[in-house]
This record gives structure tokens, C-alpha cells and sequence, in this order.
């Protein structure tokens, strides 16, 4: 049963109006709806959140720069924002296998500099943020996957409608079925994170990314470590290049130390790699082998683990912010900034300017049209001008890395000293992520080592303590437009990359009576969005689960 004929059997749905409706409850979200109270407390503003609770699927480094932040809530420290350590030191190495090159501070770029910044969780921003909001009397509803659009005559977002609970994998209504709601809304923003379900499609349906360069992405895979007090260097940020990645791959690790003991380290993995060989998780587990990575952890143990794609195509990739009746902001629009690996501020500072639009419309009595002031105050703001300086930075990668490595020196270190805050040339890119992958006949196998437990570890143990858990029975919500593709053309040609370049191990190819096979393993997904976004033939398609299911991280 297609979910139209369950609503046309068990229909309508129930409906709730409000002034605006945002979509997820992460920092951007979460910054829209305690923006727009504050503007006017008598707006009726909801928030739907997927995960169990606000902050419960986020991750992210995460070092933060407060700027956004202090600008949302003047007092944040005093309201008890958990910005508990700030920054104390930055270290950049290049790494080659077994050694480490420091570069000298006065050599460090500007986007590497992290004065005045603090190692952060998120998730425990976000869990903050979402009460803030609610004490303004916000509404988030956790747990409720916003599953699809609605449209209004003119063809303008008229709001969302959250997903069906109690379907069971035959597509069938069972016992604890309820049906989704539709929740309207003069206007809707979406926030929904890197490649959003949502605004994926809406970047689609109104074309916002003509003109544009195509949006890349990395996947950027996480582990939370308890270290003994000797090794904790709290407020130690340090990044690297080079090894394990080869010289055509773009990556990077980054590790700090949290207050309390605690570490906080990953690995970044461009998802523009052409070597379908690769595996991203594999290369975080590998890249902590490094003397230089392992002295800080060796002897601690892993206590968290996660996996996210990011947006790191900046500035040229970022589609058009508005369409009738809605708005993107954060990272389902593009905003981080890949160069100084931060995107939480450029989320925030989204959500303000999207409510301070919507606000205004409503108080103008207008509705569904586009908030065209919100993509004219962000072209005005200080978030523009960063990322207009750096909208270069991943292009250059096409190139290699060290031309990547060179030209990120020459703008953002040496040009500013010369009074050139913004370089003179811009760079495009026009490939797709996803159409990078040589055929894996023509590049080299890696061969990855086994994991010893103890400093490295398997897929299956790392998701067992990222605490993913889906209901199972339930439609899978790891969708294949055509099912012949898998084994016909990505095994054939690519060698099955998705079995790879998942973090999570939800897919594998298995071969019975002569016969190979993809299965799926959909309650393993932590939502990173991965296959979604490097599947050669982009036959995979992510939609929502029912609301609730997926990682509920701790401390990430």
C-alpha cells in the first residue's frame, strides 16, 4: 500500500495552523524559532525534530566561533550555554606515515586560528537552545519526521506533513497505526542539515541551484574518547593534512581536547574521492595510528562514535535561499564554511535573518510569497563577506592537495596580509560528487588493516555505541529506484562502493547459490546521508523513518 492510498483509506489527516513551521531542531532551526519570539512573542512558531530530542542527531566537531550566538542571546553565558572551554592552543600538521611536520603559528591561515572560539558538544547546544526556545514559549515536537511538502494551488509550500507511524515493511497499516499530521504555516523554513530529504527536493522542484556550482560534500566521521587526566590538554585544537589521504583525495582529521577529560577527534573525507576502493571509515580508523594522533588517546577509551556528510562547496554552491511560502537555512541551504571547518555560527546567523524576514511579512499580513529581505540582509552580513572570502577554498582541490594546501595559504594567509581581505579571482567546479568514481579496474585496491579493538575498531561496534536503534518493522526508508542497479552497475563497474563508503554498514553484497545480492541493513543507519549523496548512479534514495529512530548521541 503506497502511503497515498493509506491516507486516502484512513484520511484526512489532522491539521494544525501555524504562523511559521521549521523543520529540525538543530542549531539553525532552533535559532529561527527563538529569533522570531523575540521579535514578536505572539507568533505561533513549532518546531519538528526527527531525532528523540533536540540534539539527539547531531554531530559535529565541534569548535565554535560564538559570534552568531552572542548576537541571538547577548547573556548566553549567563543563561548557562554549554560553552565550557574555550580554545587554549592550535596545532596544523601535515602528517606523512610515522612523522609530522608543525607548522610554525605565524604560519597558520586566519580560517585556522581559533582565538576566542570554544570546543563545544552541539548536541548539548542544541538540547540548550531547544529549551531556550520552548521557554519562549516555542513548540518542538521531537520525534516527528517531517516526511513531506504540501503545496498550495499557486504551487506555493503551504507547510509539511510528518510520516506515518505504525506501517509495517509490507507497507501495510498494523497494530499502533497513526496517521501523519499536516502542520501549516503562513511561511515554513527548512533546517533541516546537509542534504536534506526536504530541501533536496525543493532545491529541485524551484530549481534554486541554476547558475550555481554543484553543491560538494565530505563525510565527516567521529569519536568521543575518555583520556587519563595526564593526556587531557583541555582547550587544544589540533588539525591535520596529508596522511592517510593520497595527494588526488581531500581530507583531513581534526582532534580536541574537551573539558573533563575528554577528547573529541575525527576524520574528514571529501566526498568527491575517485578511488571507488575507499573507505572513509576505514582511513579515520587507520589516521588514529599516527604517533602524532595516538599519543593523545592511547590508554583512554571510546565512549562515543558518529558519522555526518557535510556541505563544503561554500559560497558558489549555495542555491537560492527563497521560494513561495518558505525558506533554507544552515546547512540544508550550504552555509559552512568547509575552509575553517565551522558551520554551527553560519546556521545560526541564517535563522536570524530568515526570521527577522518572516517576522516582518507576517507583520505586513502577507503570506506564502518569498522572503526576499532574507537573502538581501545575508548578502549585507558579516557572514556573506566570510564566505565570500573563502569561496574558493574546496575548488582549488580539484587540482590536488597540495594545490589546495598552497592556494588556502596564499588566500587566506598572504593576501590579507598584503590588505586584500577577499582574493581578486574566483574559482568553479562543475563535477558532481557522485561522478567522480574511476571504474575500480583502473586504480589500485587498498587494502585496509584489521582493527585491534582497543585503538581501533569495526563498523558494527562503532554504531552499537552511537545508540542507533529503528523500529524494524517498518518500510525501509533506504530506497532504491531501480534494484537491479546495485549488482548490474555498481558491483560490476565500481566494485560495490556503497558497501564502502558507508559508515555504518547497512550495505553489503552477499552471494547465494552463485547469485549476488545487496542487502540493506536499514537499522544500522546514523542518517548521514552518505549514500545519498556518492551513489554513482544516484539510485539511492533517503527518506525519512518513522520519527524517533536513528542515533541518540551523547556527548557528540
Amino acid at each position: 500500500m503506497t502511503p497515498q492510498e493509506i491516507l486516502d483509506q484512513h484520511g484526512p489527516r489532522e491539521a494544525m495552523d501555524y504562523d511559521v513551521v521549521i523543520v529540525g531542531a538543530g542549531p539553525g532551526g532552533l535559532a529561527t524559532a527563538i529569533r522570531l519570539k523575540q521579535l514578536d512573542a505572539a507568533l505561533s512558531v513549532v518546531v519538528l525534530e526527527k531525532g528523540s530530542e533536540p540534539g539527539a542527531h547531531i554531530l559535529s566537531g565541534a569548535v565554535m566561533d560564538p559570534r552568531a550566538l552572542t548576537e541571538l542571546f547577548p547573556d548566553w553565558k549567563e543563561r548557562g550555554a554549554p560553552l565550557n572551554q574555550p580554545v587554549t592552543g592550535d596545532e596544523v600538521l601535515f602528517l606523512e606515515a610515522g612523522s609530522a611536520q608543525v607548522t610554525p603559528h605565524w604560519l597558520i591561515p586566519a580560517c585556522l586560528h581559533n582565538q576566542g572560539n570554544h570546543v563545544i558538544s552541539l548536541g548539548a547546544l542544541c538540547k540548550w537552545l531547544g529549551e531556550q526556545a520552548e521557554g519562549l514559549g516555542v513548540e518542538i515536537f521531537p520525534g516527528f519526521a517531517a516526511a513531506e511538502v504540501l503545496y498550495d494551488d499557486a504551487g506555493a509550500v503551504r507547510g509539511v506533513a510528518t510520516g506515518n507511524m505504525g506501517v509495517g515493511k509490507d507497507g501495510q497499516p498494523h497494530e499502533g497505526f497513526q496517521l501523519g499530521m499536516e502542520l501549516t504555516a503562513r511561511y515554513t523554513i527548512f533546517a533541516e542539515g546537509a542534504r536534506g530529504h526536504l530541501g533536496k527536493q525543493l532545491i529541485a522542484r524551484y530549481r534554486l541551484d541554476e547558475g550555481r556550482d554543484p553543491q560538494s560534500y565530505a563525510l565527516g566521521i567521529k569519536e568521543l574518547w575518555e583520556v587519563p587526566a595526564d593526556k587531557a590538554r583541555p582547550g587544544l585544537v589540533v588539525h591535520t593534512a596529508g596522511w592517510p589521504m593520497d595527494e588526488n583525495t581531500y581530507g583531513g582529521g581534526f582532534l580536541y581536547h574537551l573539558e573533563g577529560n575528554k577528547v573529541t577527534l575525527g576524520f574528514v573525507t571529501g566526498l568527491d574521492y575517485q578511488n571507488p576502493w575507499i573507505s572513509p571509515f576505514e582511513e579515520m580508523q587507520r589516521w588514529k595510528t599516527h604517533p602524532a594522533i595516538r599519543a593523545h588517546i592511547e590508554g583512554g577509551k571510546r565512549i562515543g562514535y558518529g558519522a555526518r556528510a557535510i556541505t563544503a562547496g561554500g559560497l558558489l554552491s549555495l542555491p537560492k535561499l527563497v521560494f513561495p511560502g518558505g525558506a533554507l537555512v544552515g546547512c540544508d541551504a550550504g552555509t559552512l564554511n568547509a575552509s575553517r571547518i565551522k558551520g554551527s555560527h553560519a546556521a545560526i546567523k541564517t535563522g536570524m535573518l530568515a526570521a527577522e524576514a518572516a517576522a516582518a511579512a507576517i507583520a505586513a499580513g502577507r503570506r506564502a510569497d518569498e522572503l526576499v529581505a532574507y537573502p538581501q540582509a545575508f548578502e549585507q552580513s558579516w557572514l556573506h563577506a566570510e564566505l565570500h572570502a573563502s569561496r574558493n577554498f574546496k575548488q582549488w582541490f580539484k587540482y590536488g592537495n597540495t594545490v589546495g594546501a598552497v592556494m588556502t595559504g596564499i588566500e587566506q594567509w598572504l593576501l590579507p596580509r598584503l590588505g586584500i581581505q577577499s582574493p581578486p579571482w574566483t574559482k568553479h567546479r562543475h563535477a558532481p560528487d557522485h561522478g567522480r568514481l574511476h571504474a575500480a579496474a583502473q586504480v589500485e585496491r587498498i587494502r585496509y588493516p584489521r582493527p585491534d579493538g582497543v585503538l581501533t575498531f569495526d563498523r558494527l561496534s562503532s554504531v552499537f555505541i552511537s545508540n542507533t536503534n529503528h523500529e524494524e518493522n517498518q518500510p525501509a526508508h533506504l530506497t532504491l529506484k531501480d534494484a537491479s542497479v546495485p549488482v548490474a552497475i555498481n558491483l560490476a563497474r565500481y566494485a560495490g562502493p556503497e558497501s564502502r563508503y558507508c559508515p555504518a554498514g547497512v550495505y553489503e553484497f552477499v552471494n547465494t547459490d552463485g547469485e549476488d545480492k545487496l542487502v540493506i541493513n536499514a537499522q544500522n543507519c546514523v542518517h548521514c546521508k552518505t549514500c545519498d549523496i556518492k551513489d554513482p548512479t544516484q539510485n539511492i534514495v533517503w527518506v525519512t523513518p518513522e520519527g524517533g529512530g536513528g542515533p541518540t548521541y551523547a556527548g557528540m
